[in-house]
């Protein structure tokens, strides 16, 4: 194939698709501590997040008090009252923004913009499509799987919707399906979406691999300015506090693993409070910063892979020594609930008071999109980085179905394994679960298995490794956002936001705990929300354009008065949109990857 280097693809793109702008990626930046940084971004940003961190630290408990009432007598009260007043009056926003992405990422998929390429009609994969999906489940929500995935349908199943009763197999079966809806298409659109965006612009219009660049048809070079300095400012809080939500969880469930361990094992108290938990992100994340300095290839894909290899691994050892018949049975038959009632889930908003209790669609669905909200710059930007070469098309049934299905069948095995215990046998976990917290959960159902100390082990690497890949992929992306979108940060500035996304979740934790960990998701996903609603109509002006610019005429004419000049062979597909371009001599098909 022709390289991207080639001075022919060079023309082609210069002629025809870049954006038409003299402003390189780091023009404005500036050199600091080995650092290459854009200074409005960064340094508006570092400034706001150490504002946040001594507020938090030092909270004045007293002065809040008597100001604003007992409610903000204390750093969590505060986090309390700010997750429900955004809950309460955005959770309907919420609710249809994350709908609205489902449909337009299916639109541009099954529309004639899927054989769009990302990077050019001849762009190459830069990763094979099993180290690409492998990325894709680390760093999308491996962390929350671990998490949530025991204790969720447990919770469901003890207060179900839909009209089921509590604690009887029709509660079980809707637990599994409203399980499934927090955890199936809904995130991942969201994530394919960003990432759809950040590759199209960045790829095939040649822009700064950053949030700005997605307002290039509407802002033009006001990208540059004070407005596109404001989007990547925002990017980087949510981004920040959404991995920050994900690594606390992570510090939990460490935590709680550590700790059963300590009592199983060695026979001796491990501690699990705060202090315990603060030093777990302190260790780990002097670990990621190993991978951080091994760079995107050595460090982030083959811990990835790694970490798909230890999810395989428990999932069917999990599956083999549980009720290996039921999960099989109960996969598909959640799945059709689900599916069943997918649009009553999915526009539920609570409106005449039917959740099993006060505060349910805030604690649950609200929380959920806002963090898959805050997280999918994160994601999304990653997604993008490592999906060079793939249609439109491809892009979204990888992004969006296969891992929604992984996500569907892991929830089957461990909620599903949970809830046959709950269901036909005298032993049970949900009592200690509730009583302790979801950070436990899958640790007392290894009690209940054969194998419970390997069980844990391995759990316990994987939470570990999840959230190494969490922190790496994090500063990577940090570093993109903060380098005014050059696809290369230095490492000192990955090292550097890596330092401080742990830093982040330990005073989350510290201030307040998993409700400020759910804060903290909520509140950094709302401004976003409404940058992603944008970001549906600024994409379909650039791919529109895209289209229409491969289907002309001119373009056309264009290439058949260059084909002499560089001796090639354009090919296209059915419907007329150039999908490869290939050297005489070296045929293929328009399905060529």
């Amino acid at each position: 194939m022709v390289g991207d280097d080639n001075p022919w693809k060079e023309r082609l793109t210069d002629d025809w698709f870049e954006a038409d702008t003299d402003v390189e990626p780091g023009d404005t930046n500036v050199q600091i501590a080995g650092m290459d940084v854009q200074p409005h971004v960064f340094f508006i940003s570092i400034g706001v997040i150490v504002a946040f961190i001594l507020v938090t630290l030092f909270y004045p408990a007293e002065f809040a008090a008597n100001a604003l009432g007992e409610t903000f007598a204390s750093a969590e009260g505060a986090f309390e009252w700010l997750q429900g007043g955004i809950a309460s009056n955005f959770g309907w926003f919420y609710i249809l923004a994350v709908n609205l992405f489902i449909v337009v990422v299916l639109f541009f998929a099954f529309s004639k913009y899927g054989k769009i390429r990302l990077g050019g009609v001849d762009a190459e994969k830069e990763f094979s499509d099993v180290s690409w999906i492998a990325m894709l489940f680390s760093a999308g929500m491996g962390i929350g799987l671990m998490f949530w995935s025991v204790g969720e349908p447990l919770f469901h199943f003890a207060d179900p919707l839909l009209g089921a009763e509590g604690e009887t197999a029709a509660g079980a079966e809707v637990g599994m399906a409203i399980t499934y809806f927090h955890w199936g298409f809904h995130p991942w659109a969201i994530y394919g979406l960003v990432g759809l965006g950040l590759a199209f612009f960045s790829f095939n219009r040649g822009l700064p691999l950053t949030f700005r660049s997605v307002f290039w048809p509407v802002l033009g070079d006001r990208i540059y300015g004070w407005p596109g300095h404001v989007i990547d400012i925002l990017t980087i809080f949510a981004t920040l506090f959404g991995i920050a939500t994900s690594l606390g969880l992570g510090a939990l469930q460490i935590s709680a693993g550590l700790s059963f361990l300590g009592d199983e094992v060695v026979g001796t108290t491990v501690p699990s409070g705060t202090g315990a938990q603060v030093a777990i992100i302190a260790v780990i994340t002097a670990i990621a910063l190993l991978s951080v300095g091994a760079g995107l290839d050595k460090g982030i894909r083959r811990l990835s892979n790694l970490n798909v290899g230890l999810m395989f691994a428990l999932l069917f050892t999990v599956l083999i020594v549980g009720p290996t018949v039921f999960v099989l049975g109960l996969f598909p038959q959640a799945l059709g609930t689900y599916l069943t009632n997918f649009p009553q889930l999915s526009l539920w908003a609570d409106s005449f008071g039917g959740a099993p209790y006060e505060g349910w669609l805030d604690a649950w669905t609200v929380f959920y999109w806002g963090w898959w909200i805050s997280w999918s710059p994160f994601v999304g930007l990653f997604i993008a980085r490592i999906s060079r070469g793939r249609t439109v098309r491809e892009f979204v049934g990888g992004v969006l179905i296969l891992p929604a299905i992984f996500s569907f069948f892991w929830m089957a095995v461990f909620g599903g394994t949970a809830l046959n215990f709950e269901l036909f046998t005298d032993q049970g976990i949900m009592g200690t679960v509730f009583d302790v917290g979801e950070e436990v959960a899958m640790f007392e159902l290894f009690t209940l298995l054969p194998f419970t100390i390997v069980l844990s082990v391995l759990a316990v690497i994987l939470v570990t490794t999840f959230f190494v890949t969490s922190s790496d992929s994090g500063s990577l992306v940090l570093g993109h956002l903060s380098s005014g979108g050059k696809h290369d940060a230095p490492r000192n500035q990955r090292i550097a936001w890596a330092l401080a996304e742990g830093v982040v979740a330990s005073v989350l934790l510290i201030g307040g705990g998993l409700g400020a960990l759910q804060t903290a998701a909520i509140t950094a996903g709302l401004p976003f929300a409404l940058v992603l609603v944008f970001l549906c109509y600024s994409l379909y002006l650039g791919l529109s354009k895209e289209y229409r610019t491969l289907e002309s005429d001119e373009f056309a004419e264009w290439v058949d008065d260059i084909k002499d000049e560089r001796d090639v062979v354009v090919r296209k597909s059915g419907s007329g949109v150039v999908t490869n371009i290939q050297e005489t001599g070296r045929r293929g098909t328009a399905d060529d990857d």
